[in-house]
Order: structure tokens, then C-alpha cells, then sequence
């Protein structure tokens, strides 16, 4: 119908990021114009940047640019508010102008709220918006960020939001979305991929999947969005078993983190659907589940329930095809295309309950989703209401 293609023809896209993309790219940062003069390196508690060399090549190209830098390695996996406090408190005390966070989603994610409460008075709940944050207005201009990825997973290095953690009220929101939070500079380097162990290539390798997988379903889908969401799936479908099979494959450690990359641009033209809030929910209760890990659990379940209701059947053929499966001419092609891909990676027999997670649960976490991070369910194809979500959740426990 008319309003159907009107509908996908008008976008908004700013995206103002420098993008220097490709194997051995981290060694043109010195030459780059940074946006200050010393730098609160922010990198992860683990040993990931040492071993993959990239802390080293990091700070390498800081002093060459003349900059100075303090490091900050506190952040962990489903980063808290108080890890983001300390790290901004470490900034503001040691008079840094601007932040280089290398590291993967965590890391990222966490760099776009240290970068506010730098520079900003109280608590980063005053900020968010959603549950029980306060959703004020940021008061003073936040850091520039300079982003260095190491996984192939989020897209935070190009967009400008992180979703961080407040663990006493079991809450996991995004935060962000100012045009001044988004990163001025990014390095994506597939080089410094290449030490990610299989198993969290594979968990990665699917949240980039479904960050374009969730922008094709999603009602505001539009001729853009969907070009790059395309392209990226039917690279991270075609290449992400074999890096997973093997990590020094640095081929399929450049395709992957290209449909990474493409993905911070598709969810800034369109946003994620409530996959992505139904995954916040499960970590939150259960922070020891990788983000990942937790969007394969549900993923087939959320996608049959929009398929059984024919709420965009034309997307998942599309998808289907990119997928691998040419002559796909169904939406419930898409789930086989899927099961596959689960498969071939070796995350098909993740289980809820190896996480601590009880079937009883699926109505809280339901609940939780909607109140924490309601907008994305208005992107969704068609409505979804607590109980059938809550029953999407019973029907991937295992």
C-alpha cells in the first residue's frame, strides 16, 4: 500500500563518527587528529587488550600523537553503575579531556557513561531514562569518546549508547542517545580479534546478528536501514562458523566485524525490537549470562511469534535468502536458516537453566523487560503483550 512505501522511504541519519576500518587500522591512530591531550585509556579488568597485543599498539600510538593517558581497568561483563562512577571519578581526578576505550561491548557501552559523568554533576541514574531512573537532561557537554573495538558484536563504537547495569533493583537500561555522546573517532581493527576464544566469537558473531535481524522486523525498517541490515547479516551468516571454527581466519574476522560495524549504523536508522529488552531482563536477573549467550536462547521462539501472526512475512524471506537459502519463499524459512547457523556455530544447546534461571521466572523477566526498556516494544511488528512475551520465555526454557 501507498503509506507502506512512504513509510520506507524517509530516514534521519547523523552519524558523525570517523571510521578507520580494516586490518591494521590501529596503526594510523597516532596520526589522527584526537580531541584532547591526555586520555583515560578505559579497558576491561581482563587480560583480553594485553593479550591480543592491542594495549600495546593503543598506547604506542597515544604517545606518538604526543598524549598523554592514565588507565582505568575496571569494567566487567554487564557493566554496573558503580564501575561507571569510579571510572568517571578516575577521569575527573586525573584532569582527562577525553576517553579511548578499548575493549569489546562492555568496555564501549561503559565509555558512553563514563564520557556523561565526567563531566556532570550526581549519579548516572539521574540520567537514564526508564525504571527507576530520573531522565534529566545532561547539563554539561560529556567527553569525546575515541573507540577501539575488540569484538565483533555491539556496533557501540559508532552509536551512542551503553547499556549499563543497576544491580539492587535488577535493572539494565540503555543509556545515551545525545548527539554529543557518540564517538568522534573509531578503529575497528580485525586484527585484534583474532585472540577472541571461539565460544564468545559465536556469542558476539549473534548479537551482531540479531542487532540487523531486529531492524528488519522492526516497524520502522526503512530503504536504508534495511540495505546495510541486509549486507551485514548475509556476511555474519556466511562467515561467522568459521570464526568461530578458527580465530586466526582473518577473513572471516573482517566480514564479521563488518556486519558488527554496519550494525551501529542500521540501529541508529531503525531501532532494535524487544529482543533486545527481553535479553536486558535475563541478564539483569542473572549477570553472569553474556549478552550474547541470552539472545540465542530466545531468539527462535521471539521470531516464530511474529511469523505465526504474519506480522512481516515479506522481511523474513528476505532475510532467509540472505541467510543461505536462495529459493526462500516463506517466513518460517527464516527460523531454518537460523537453527542452522545456531548449529553450525555449536550454540544450538545453550540452556537457560544452566544459568540459574527457573521457568517460573518468565513473567517477572517479562515484566521487567517492558518497564526497564519499553521503547523497544514499540518498535516490535505487532503488539506484544506481558503474558505472550512471558510465554515466548517458557517456550525457549530448557
Amino acid at each position: 500500500n501507498e503509506q507502506e512505501v512512504t513509510t520506507m522511504m524517509n530516514f534521519n541519519f547523523y552519524n558523525p563518527t570517523r571510521l578507520l576500518f580494516g586490518s591494521g587500522k590501529i596503526g594510523e591512530l597516532g596520526a589522527q587528529k584526537l580531541p584532547g591531550k591526555k586520555a583515560l585509556l578505559l579497558i576491561s579488568a581482563g587480560k583480553s587488550a594485553k593479550v591480543s597485543g592491542a594495549l600495546d599498539k593503543t598506547v604506542e600510538q597515544l604517545k606518538a600523537a604526543g598524549v598523554e593517558y592514565v588507565t582505568c581497568a575496571n569494567i566487567r561483563e554487564n557493566p554496573t553503575k558503580e564501575l561507571v562512577m569510579e571510572a568517571a571519578e578516575a577521569a575527573k581526578a586525573n584532569g582527562c579531556d577525553f576517553i579511548v576505550a578499548l575493549g569489546g561491548g562492555a568496555v564501549l557501552d561503559s565509555a558512553v557513561a563514563v564520557a556523561a559523568m565526567a563531566t556532570n554533576p550526581g549519579d548516572l541514574w539521574d540520567y537514564v531514562n526508564g525504571g527507576t531512573g530520573k531522565g534529566r537532561p545532561l547539563v554539561n557537554r560529556p567527553l569525546p569518546q575515541v573507540t577501539i573495538a575488540l569484538t565483533a558484536g555491539t556496533g557501540s563504537e559508532i552509536n551512542n549508547w551503553g547499556v549499563i547495569s543497576k544491580t539492587d533493583t535488577y535493572e539494565k537500561i540503555g543509556f545515551g542517545g545525545t548527539p554529543e555522546l557518540v564517538p568522534v573517532l573509531a578503529v575497528v581493527d580485525p586484527e585484534l580479534m583474532c585472540t577472541v576464544p571461539a565460544q564468545y566469537t559465536a556469542y558476539q558473531g549473534f548479537d551482531a546478528l540479531f542487532h540487523n535481524t531486529e531492524v528488519m522486523m522492526s516497524n520502522g525498517a526503512n530503504i536504508l536501514s534495511e540495505t546495510l541490515a541486509l549486507s551485514a547479516i548475509e556476511n555474519i551468516a556466511k562467515y561467522l562458523p568459521r570464526a568461530v571454527k578458527d580465530g586466526n581466519d582473518l577473513e572471516a574476522r573482517e566480514r564479521v566485524a563488518y556486519g558488527s560495524t554496519i550494525a551501529g549504523m542500521t540501529m541508529q536508522l531503525t531501532s532494535t525490537t524487544a529482543q533486545h529488552s527481553m535479553e536486558h531482563a535475563m541478564s539483569a536477573y542473572h549477570p553472569n549470562l553474556p549478552h550474547g549467550a541470552g539472545l540465542i536462547m530466545i531468539s527462535v521462539e521471539f521470531a516464530r511469534y511474529f511469523i505465526e501472526r504474519h506480522a512481516c512475512d515479506g522481511q523474513f524471506i528476505k532475510m532467509a535468502r540472505a541467510m543461505g537459502i536462495p529459493e526462500a519463499d516463506k517466513a518460517e524459512d527464516f527460523l531454518t536458516a537460523l537453527i542452522q547457523l545456531q548449529k553450525a556455530c555449536g550454540v544450538d544447546g545453550l540452556k537457560m537453566s544452566d544459568y540459574g534461571f527457573a521457568k517460573e521466572e518468565a513473567l517477572t523477566l517479562a515484566v521487567n523487560a517492558r518497564e526497564t526498556m519499553g521503547g523497544l516494544f514499540l518498535a516490535n511488528p505487532c503488539e506484544l503483550p506481558d503474558k505472550a512475551c512471558a510465554e515466548i520465555f517458557e517456550r525457549a526454557y530448557r
